[in-house]
């Protein structure tokens, strides 16, 4: 199957080097690239791309803006470029319902692999990123991530969901999990596919956040 991205960075030679990084996989595909955030989501809402490739710093919209309208439309899945300073850019591209983060100096390999596995509907990329980040957003605010749900709709998960949502809060990957509770990795896609719709959240990595401040 075959990726398709959409880049929205503005820094022309920096968006350059990520298409040609993206180019360089056969199983990838740039769709189109956007130099500001009004941009980004006017491609995303035409090209209907698989992901979007998505720097927080850009002008006329901001990343964080573009991030809430592409995925409150469902356009596409957002994979955020930071420089992660841990500022409220990155929170703010986590209540929009950023599906994972990426370290802007991350080597070319790490990339591509990032959106493999946004792409695979796994959000929880780069651990050592991903772990520091959610822990320091539970830690910052006593606000749950936008959607999130209160203690009653929690009630509602199973059991299993309930340990598939801790698992989450650890930052692991869907076959991580798989081989953690010894069930099909696919049964895992359909747990948090469920467990996110209970709680009314719009990504995993909301979802860790959210098991991260429970402490479950």
């Amino acid at each position: 199957m075959t990726i398709r991205v959409l880049v929205a960075e503005d820094q022309s030679a920096v968006r350059a080097g990520l298409v040609l990084i993206l180019r360089s996989a056969p199983d990838i595909e740039v769709a189109g690239e956007a130099a500001d955030g009004e941009e980004a989501v006017a491609l995303a809402r035409e090209l209907r791309p698989d992901l979007v490739l998505m720097d927080v710093q850009m002008p006329r919209l901001d990343g964080v803006s573009a991030t809430r309208r592409v995925v409150a439309e469902g356009l596409a899945d957002v994979l955020v470029l930071t420089t992660f300073d841990l500022d409220e850019y990155v929170f703010g591209a986590l209540r929009a319902g950023a599906a994972g983060f990426l370290l802007k100096n991350a080597e070319a390999g790490e990339l591509l692999a990032a959106v493999r596995t946004v792409a695979r509907g796994e959000g929880l990329i780069a651990p050592a990123v991903t772990r520091r980040l959610i822990a320091e957003f539970a830690a910052r605010t006593p606000a749950r991530p936008a959607g999130a749900a209160g203690p009653e709709p929690l009630n509602a998960l199973t059991r299993r969901e309930r340990e598939v949502l801790s698992c989450l809060g650890e930052g692991l990957s869907n076959a991580q999990i798989a081989v953690r509770l010894t069930m099909a990795e696919a049964t895992v896609k359909t747990h948090v596919s469920r467990l996110l719709g209970k709680l009314e959240l719009r990504s995993r990595v909301q979802a860790a956040v959210l098991a991260q401040e429970l402490g479950i």
